[in-house]
């Protein structure tokens, strides 16, 4: 053999066995070689509006930073709506085009965001449905609470507080959420499935566009007026910002005392009211492992992942079974802020007993 020959073939020896050493490495740490992963890429995170707190308090940073310690170099692009569904629908085209790939939908209107799914499976883009489900659509994944049993733990907190002050048996006013949002018709189930048969008079009922503070303050105006300023004996108001107009309306038409309101997702200036005794409660869903789950699913399905083991569930939306990941509400009263809201960091005691607000911390042992 030549010396060239000889040269060439050594070469080679010496890389089949530099290639055994490395699969005999692998192998000894854990069996089969991990696939390879991409280092990278594009999220996009659509939220649909800012009126309510939590949004841009609380979800968005939780995605964020969850979405940065799991795979550092990807990108995510945040868009919110605003409550316009023609703007997510805009918002969801611009993210696609920029090189999303995955899209994580909160949407505006249930119904109509089907399209949005729609538009990213041509792009063969999977499609997290967040918060609030998206119908009628080939969506891949849904992130939410049981939002029926929300529905389900304001009726009863209401119910049992009616009971426990002896007016079980008089008129309540119902102020429901937007009807374009299919978690307004589930906690509108839940509470009705409760407070239907209880001997609870509904004297006014209404659904709140756009879950609108202002729209339910007028809406809370007309009930007191219709059936007059003293014979309201209680108000389910489906979130802390229907119930924060529900309230000023009350007020403002002397309405002395205030009668039992319900509300949904532990906002300071709710559970501030809640302590202060002017909202009797809250319904809190902790958003942080909301938002870290729906991170988590994203960061493994950019990486073709599929991370069936975090499902609980399967919620239908008309077209499909949707596998999806359902965490607990609770129930939230003035004697429970401390252990709840508190203890999990979602609000700061100092945040929570500014100002006016110090004298009712006190009393509730918050420092």
């Amino acid at each position: 053999m030549s010396r060239v020959g000889a040269t060439v073939v050594l070469a080679a020896m010496v890389v089949l066995v530099s290639a055994c050493k490395r699969e005999n490495k692998e192998a000894a740490a854990g069996g089969t070689p991990p696939a390879e992963k991409r280092s990278g890429g594009k999220i996009a995170l659509l939220l649909p509006e800012s009126k309510t707190s939590r949004y841009e308090s609380h979800d968005r940073p939780h995605f964020e930073r969850k979405v940065k310690e799991l795979c550092p170099d990807c990108e995510v692009i945040y868009s919110n709506a605003d409550q316009d569904a023609s703007k997510q629908q805009s918002q969801t085209e611009a993210a696609l085009t920029n090189g999303a790939q995955v899209l994580v939908l909160d949407p505006v209107d249930s119904a109509s965001a089907a399209a949005m799914v729609a538009r990213a499976r041509q792009s063969k883009v999977p499609v997290i449905s967040y918060d609030r489900l998206i119908t009628n659509s080939d969506v891949d994944y849904y992130i939410s609470f049981d939002n029926e049993k929300v529905g389900k733990l304001q009726g009863q907190a209401l119910l049992d507080k009616l009971k426990a002050d002896g007016k079980d048996k008089g008129t309540i006013v119902i102020i429901n959420g937007a009807p374009t949002d299919n978690n307004a018709k589930l906690f509108k189930a839940g509470a009705h499935s409760i407070l239907d048969g209880s001997g609870l008079v509904v004297g006014a009922e209404y659904d709140t566009p756009d879950w609108s503070p202002d729209k339910a303050q007028q809406q809370m105006e007309q009930a007191v007026t219709s059936l007059g300023k003293d014979k309201i004996v209680g108000v389910y108001a489906a979130n802390d910002g229907t119930a924060g107009g529900a309230i000023a309306a009350m007020k403002a038409a002397g309405v002395n005392p205030l009668p039992p309101v319900t509300g949904q997702d532990a906002e300071l200036a709710g559970i501030q009211r809640v302590l202060v005794g002017e909202q009797y409660m809250t319904v809190y869903k902790a958003i942080k492992p909301e938002a870290e789950a729906a991170a988590e699913l994203a960061v493994a399905l950019l990486r073709g992942q599929v991370p069936e083991g975090k499902v609980n569930a399967k919620v239908n939306n008309g077209q499909k079974d949707v596998p999806s990941i359902l965490l607990p509400p609770v129930s939230v009263t003035k004697e429970n802020v401390k252990s709840t809201i508190v203890a999990d960091g979602f609000w700061k005691a100092e945040e929570i007993c500014s100002g006016s607000y110090k004298d009712a911390c006190a009393s509730a042992q918050i420092q």
